[in-house]
């Protein structure tokens, strides 16, 4: 079984650059001018081109501002202060600041699609640091 991730943008070829600069990512495939496949995290990540104002699910309309959605995705990094400044460069919006945890470190992101993101760096138990213990 897979998971792959698919990401509406109003912008191909910035979303595309943004994101192989921001987490490093390669160009995969690309399927006709509608979609890019990005490799590089342990699932595929595939930038759908969906035009603003689109018909989206639910009847909903598409928009690209900064909205809320129930599902954010994190990126495990090794560094978050690096990382997050690499990702700053290629155009995320940093959202508070980063945060120290007993699990590790933590910094919430923006892209310029509206898309909620984390850097995440796990200390040397991550979340076993936190965990119930039965």
């Amino acid at each position: 079984m897979d998971l792959l991730v698919n990401l509406d943008v109003p912008d191909l070829a910035r979303a595309e650059a943004l994101y192989v600069e921001a987490f490093r990512l390669t160009v995969g495939r690309r399927f006709g001018g509608a979609v890019v496949e990005l490799l590089g995290l342990p699932v595929r990540l595939y930038l759908l081109h969906k035009p603003d104002g689109s018909l989206g699910a639910g009847n909903a309309t598409r928009a690209y501002t900064r909205h809320w959605c129930p599902v954010h995705l994190d990126v495990v990094v090794e560094d978050v202060d690096a990382a997050l400044a690499r990702a700053e460069r290629a155009g995320f919006v940093r959202e508070g600041e980063v945060r120290d945890a007993a699990w590790g470190r933590i910094v919430q992101l923006a892209d310029p699609f509206g898309h909620g993101w984390c850097l995440i760096a796990f200390s040397t138990h991550g979340y076993d640091a936190i965990a119930d213990r039965d």
